[in-house]
């Protein structure tokens, strides 16, 4: 099995021309325009959630009061959500519109993945690549979602075809390599936990044949990264204690890591890691000078954040390691190179070439088929955040509110998961209704959300209304808002269950 992924000869100065001279090019662009399609189609279906509202609620701010908000939280997305204000000014906030750049990243991520796996390995691990990194689950939810890390996961892999390309070809010439820091310092201002890429290509350089030449260079590209990078890095660091409520949630379980994280299927992964196993065997057996760098980036990131999570903060949770999605895929397809290979030798006939395209393609049409169940879920109403109903609750209260009634919002839940940024993500469904508890919008505050006062202080505002809706997460009993609704002489006329949220409304009662 060493020899089944052995890499081409690595001649200096002409890697890149020859791989693309070869058509590699047109079938990664052509993979690439595959792999957004298949992950745009029905990215538009599934609400909003909690984390996609703070995209676009920090989004639409005005420039100023967003600088306000990066001073005090969401450093770490300050990039992302400078971008997102100049898109949503131009193609306005529909899931469509927030989500259609992920999933062109996501199409640029794939086509980066098959141009890596050529450079590394044989034309059928590319393209094999591809197929299985276009439909894992993980890139599937990414592709679907208004954050930052599909632009960050296709930056990453970009980055490390620099880097294979700076390494093989022996650079010593210091610009390109400062051009590779500066590119490592705006992945962290993409979202902050892509400085643990640059932790792996560093252990790739401590690996190299070419250390002694290479790594007083990738020295110097790393201070041009803290350089660039630090006010990114003060002000995430500054900020860490906003995810400490990741501690509270119970994310580092072993489901999530070995399932969640990247397959979300205990099928797919069982399969996936089968194949990984195999592959990581394939490649300590084969002479493969990028072998460290390969496993490196399938292991060391997430061990950096189980690490930090025990020993110093919580920090991790899945999207976190969105990076390493592809890196997963080309795993995959090594697997199943070697595994296609192994198989076909066993026959010895003329029948060997056919069958060592013939396994592996039967093997990603298995894999193809146990990602698509979790594949089409994602794609349903309400798969995000465990089943956010923001949009469905907003078109409950369009069809039936009237302008001049009132409106309150169950305040006792996490922020996220508000039942209010309905109102802020579909505004238009609340045009005319009376906002009884707001006490400072978001935009005038430094923070992420509104300020509400509860409903006991807002009698006053209510004096005049004759139908108020409440919109409350699902409980056990009676929600705080109808006792005390019912307090100042409202009654319950309609309850209407969405999905996670009832929408309740109330009338005052005739003395």
């Amino acid at each position: 099995m060493s020899n089944v992924l052995a890499e081409r000869p690595a001649a200096p100065g002409r890697v890149l021309a020859r791989r693309f001279g070869r058509g590699i090019g047109p079938l990664a662009a052509g993979l690439g325009v595959l792999g957004w399609f298949v992950n745009f189609v029905g990215s538009w279906v599934p609400s909003f959630w909690g984390d996609e509202a703070a995209s676009v609620m920090s989004a639409e701010r005005p420039i100023a009061t967003l600088w306000s908000e990066l001073g005090r939280v969401d450093a770490v997305h300050g990039a992302y959500y400078l971008f997102l204000h100049f898109w949503i000014d131009l193609f306005g906030a529909s899931e469509l519109s927030v989500r259609f750049p992920s999933t062109v990243a996501v199409g640029v991520a794939v086509a980066g993945i098959v141009v890596l796996g050529n450079l590394l390995f044989r034309r059928r691990v590319a393209v094999v690549a591809g197929i299985v990194c276009l439909v894992l689950p993980r890139i599937s939810y990414m592709a679907a979602e208004g954050r930052s890390y599909a632009i960050g996961t296709a930056i990453a892999v970009w980055l490390t075809i620099l880097f294979v390309t700076l390494l093989r070809r022996r650079v010593t010439t210091l610009l390109p390599w400062l051009a590779y820091g500066l590119v490592v310092a705006a992945s962290i201002y993409v979202f902050f936990y892509f400085v643990l890429i640059a932790l792996v290509h560093g252990v790739a350089v401590l690996a190299s044949p070419a250390r002694r030449s290479i790594l007083r260079r990738w020295l110097a590209a790393m201070v041009v990264t803290v350089i660039a990078a630090a006010p990114i890095l003060i002000y995430g660091l500054a900020q860490h204690g906003q995810i400490t409520f990741l501690a509270h949630r119970g994310y580092a379980t072993f489901d999530r890591i070995v399932i969640v994280q990247w397959f979300g299927d205990l099928w797919l992964a069982t399969a996936g890691w089968a194949l990984i196993i195999v592959g990581i065997v394939s490649l300590i057996r084969s002479r493969s000078e990028f072998r460290v760098l390969l496993i490196a980036w399938l292991v060391l990131p997430t061990a950096a954040l189980l690490i930090g999570n025990t020993v110093i903060a919580p920090m991790y949770t899945v999207r976190y390691l969105s990076f390493c999605a592809p890196i997963a895929a080309l795993m995959v397809a090594v697997g199943i190179e070697a595994v296609g290979a192994r198989l076909a030798t066993l026959r010895r006939s003329r029948m060997q070439p056919l069958l060592r395209t013939a396994i592996p393609a039967v093997l990603v049409v298995a894999l193809a088929a146990l990602a698509a169940h979790t594949d089409i879920q994602q794609r349903t109403p309400f798969a995000k955040d465990g089943g956010s109903d923001l949009r469905q609750v907003s078109e409950v209260v369009a069809a039936n509110a009237h302008a001049g009634d009132a409106v309150v919002f169950d305040e006792t839940t996490r922020p996220s998961r508000a039942p209010r940024l309905a109102m802020r993500l579909y505004p238009t469904a609340f045009a005319g209704l009376t906002d009884a508890t707001l006490v400072a919008k978001f935009t005038e505050l430094p923070g992420l959300w509104d300020k509400a006062a509860p409903v006991s202080d807002v009698g006053g505002a209510l004096a005049s209304t004759g139908t108020v809706w409440d919109l409350e997460l699902k409980g056990s009993g009676t929600p705080a808002n109808i006792i005390q609704l019912q307090r100042l002489g409202f009654a319950v006329i309609r309850t209407i269950p969405v999905h996670r949220t009832v929408v309740y409304e109330l009338t005052r009662e005739t003395p």
